[in-house]
């Protein structure tokens, strides 16, 4: 039987969401809304989901690669760069995290909407269920995350991840500081139950 899909709209796009697939929230709009990339500028959308961030980012960079553990999100993504005509600039990759790079590999602009709620062991294991699943402490993907990510970031370049309190702010601006980045808080919002989504921009420390 085919998977059903959503219609989400962000500005002049329209994105077709797949049941398999994280559908784009407040934390993703949050993200969206505050996502600035210049002309010319390299770009690493990881876990793009449905593809929003990379078909925005591609508006301006010079190139955008895109990936996510999730086989069908990859392929969603895909699908929706044809259809926003953003397919020319956008290289899409199944890997987790930095998994398919080299060390060599280096961006301008990495974005990670990252998983951030902690997860029942008795929770189900899906493609879905790992699009908001940050491990039984919550932490678990963002932490690698950021351990991971110096190594692929230009010198000059920047990081924005965003994540929920839930997770820790506190943990992820000693984390950064551990791995010689300085990061800030650039944007917040208020979520359901006593929840406040946070985006964080680092960078490297020279």
């Amino acid at each position: 039987m085919p998977s059903r899909s959503k219609r989400v709209f962000f500005g002049k796009y329209v994105f077709s969401v797949d049941e398999n697939v994280y559908e784009p929230a407040e934390d993703s709009f949050l993200f969206a809304e505050n996502l600035a990339v210049k002309v010319g500028e390299r770009v690493l959308d990881v876990g793009t989901g449905c593809g929003l961030l990379a078909v925005l980012a591609a508006e301006k960079a010079g190139s955008v690669v895109a990936v996510d553990v999730n086989p069908h999100a990859v392929r969603c993504a895909e699908a929706n760069a044809d259809a926003c005509n953003a397919r020319s600039k956008i290289a899409f990759v199944q890997c987790d995290l930095f998994a398919a790079f080299s060390d060599v590999a280096v961006f301008d602009v990495i974005l990670f909407n990252a998983p951030y709620l902690p997860r029942d062991e008795n929770e189900p294991d899906s493609w879905l269920n790992r699009a908001w699943s940050g491990g039984t402490t919550g932490r678990e993907i963002i932490d690698r995350f950021i351990a991971e990510s110096a190594a692929h970031l230009a010198p000059t370049g920047r990081l924005l991840l965003l994540q929920s309190n839930i997770a820790g702010v506190g943990e992820t601006f000693r984390a950064f500081e551990g791995y010689g980045m300085r990061a800030e808080i650039i944007a917040e919002c208020s979520a359901p139950f006593f929840e406040t989504i946070v985006l964080f921009e680092a960078t490297l420390r020279v």
